[in-house]
């Protein structure tokens, strides 16, 4: 007796192989077979004009503190999402000594763009150790399966305490202990390790988040144990210091594979042939026989901030003294004409690393161009913008917004679908739906991608690459991850905000179109409209890996 048995869908695998009729049958969370079933089951669904696909793969999110208040991971498992990874660009919360915990979540708030009272209040504390924190996530049963990247700013934290983003070099026993604990995550189960070298990672107070004044021999150390445990992926948020070419040298030395996360690697009007560039020398690293790939955006990168954390202009040299202001003291220094005119050369002469080169066309207030409401104001937008509120919320649409410059790098061998960066950012925007927005734009819309293709890039594919054994297919023997829907109306919503965090905060939502039903390990999670009721929710906390 099968447990679940959908009859007649229309069964999008997961291989890249064409679609076609099928029933699929499942038992105790696996599927057990494919094709034209007569065995009896315990529930029957009549799948007749919907398509079945594997669960969405999301490998680059971070619910790292929301897991812990939140096991649904919404909105993600709404929005066909079954695995996703957590700790990326090297940041989450274990492991974290008890006097570490406010810093630690300070950092998180202001590096992810996250409510901190939903943070201090929501966050459960229930582990200090990486290990400790992987069974507290297997106790509170999450809706998805999970994997975690140890993060080398969290461990950097958690050994150096506040001063790990003030001092660049540890000390030789300081040094030994990140080692170490690094180790002891890979064993308890790690996915593999995460860095960034982005010099627009600014954490609490405007300092740097830690791995990003860490020196090449350090990183290159840490990395190296990946090598030694013969396991685990590596992942980097390089900006411009970790070039392609850094980045294989990793890959050869450790021997594992190695992926990018840069805003250099993304189009850009202003530099039209720079992000293919840099897809190209991967590709020249894989031949090499050393796997380096891409996190691949398929939708535009928003970035949101406000004037009180104006993270992505931390870059440019009139920010230094922004930064060295408590933010409440930083309203005066925007007033002074001093400032703006630094800001403007900075402007006419960009350094290396720049987020925002001053055009006010891809920065929106509640959804309008800052230089329509210039125009109508009579005003400068640099003026308009630095006028402000200090926590009027802003939005910076500056990469990705291109659909022909975008589609060869969706298509290019070196990329890997990816940086919903679902769980940050919450309180601006949300593109925790970047599969469904996938399957709507650049599958149904643009036919850049057949559906069967498409369905490979967000499920076996991410999933083969990050070494994620028996998911990411539709066969049998596979785990059971699930996704039910209407090709023809797969999409998402626009956006909601909705008050739902711990402390009464509000965060920004979408909900699925087309979505039937989302299936974790066999059982279902998500009926379309609401998550079904669990007693426990069936994800696993991934801890195996292949090699």
């Amino acid at each position: 007796m099968l447990d679940l048995l959908f009859r007649g869908t229309q069964l999008i695998d997961g291989s890249g192989a064409p679609a076609r009729t099928a029933d699929v049958g499942i038992r105790q969370g696996k599927i057990v077979a494919v094709g034209r079933i007569h065995e009896k089951a315990t529930n029957t669904l009549d799948a007749g004009g919907l398509a079945l696909m594997p669960g969405i793969v999301d490998v680059h999110t971070h619910y790292d503190a929301q897991i812990t208040w939140d096991p649904t991971l919404s909105p993600s498992v709404s929005l066909g999402v079954t695995t996703a990874i957590l700790g990326n660009c090297g940041f989450g919360i274990a492991p974290c000594p008890e006097a570490l915990r406010e810093t630690m979540v300070k950092n998180l708030s202001v590096v992810e763009g996250m409510d901190l009272a939903a943070l201090l209040q929501g966050t459960r504390w229930e582990f200090e150790t990486f290990a400790q924190y992987l069974g507290a996530l297997e106790r509170m049963r999450p809706y998805a399966n999970v994997g975690v990247l140890a993060g080398h700013s969290t461990i950097r934290t958690a050994v150096m305490g506040e001063e790990a983003s003030t001092r660049s070099q540890p000390t030789p026993e300081e040094m030994a202990k990140m080692m170490s604990i690094l180790r002891d995550a890979l064993q308890a189960g790690a996915a593999g390790f995460a860095s960034s070298f982005s010099p627009n990672h600014s954490g609490w107070g405007g300092n740097p988040m830690p791995s990003t004044i860490a020196s090449d021999e350090e990183l290159k150390t840490l990395a190296g144990v990946l090598k030694d445990k013969r396991k685990g992926i590596f992942v980097m948020a390089t900006g411009p210091r970790a070039t392609p070419e850094f980045m294989e040298s990793i890959a050869a030395e450790t021997g594992r594979p190695a992926f990018m996360v840069t805003v250099l690697t993304m189009y850009d009007r202003a530099n039209p042939g720079r992000a293919l560039d840099y897809y190209e020398r991967c590709s020249k690293a894989i031949a090499r026989g050393h796997e380096l790939y891409i996190h691949t955006s398929c939708q535009p990168l928003s970035f949101d901030f406000t004037l009180r954390e104006p993270y992505i202009l931390y870059s440019h040299d009139a920010f230094d003294r922004v930064k060295a202001a408590p933010a409440e003291a930083r309203a005066p220094i925007y007033t002074d004409r001093s400032f703006r005119q630094r800001l403007r050369e900075n402007f006419r002469n960009p350094r290396s690393g720049i987020l925002f080169f001053g055009d006010w066309s891809q920065v929106e207030l509640d959804g309008v161009p800052v230089t329509r409401l210039a125009a109508a104001a009579k005003k400068d937008p640099l003026d308009l913008v630095f006028d402000l509120p200090l926590d009027t919320q802003l939005v910076a649409k500056l990469f990705q917004n291109d659909d022909d410059g975008v589609a060869p790098l969706l298509r290019h061998p070196a990329g890997v679908i990816a940086l919903s960066d679902a769980g940050a950012h919450l309180i601006y925007f949300c593109d925790a739906g970047f599969g469904l927005h996938f399957l709507a734009h650049w599958v149904r819309e643009t036919g850049t991608f057949t559906l069967e293709e498409g369905v490979r890039r967000l499920t076996s594919h991410p999933a083969r690459h990050y070494r994620i054994p028996d998911r990411g297919t539709i066969e049998a023997g596979k785990w059971a991850d699930l996704l039910l829907f209407d090709p023809r109306k797969v999409g998402l919503s626009g956006l909601q905000r909705v008050k739902d965090l711990p402390g009464g905060g509000t965060r920004m939502m979408r909900a699925p179109v087309g979505v039937h039903g989302v299936w974790v390990n066999g059982l279902q999670v998500f009926d379309g409209v609401k998550y079904s009721p669990q007693p426990d929710g069936p994800g696993r906390v991934l801890r195996i890996f292949d090699s």
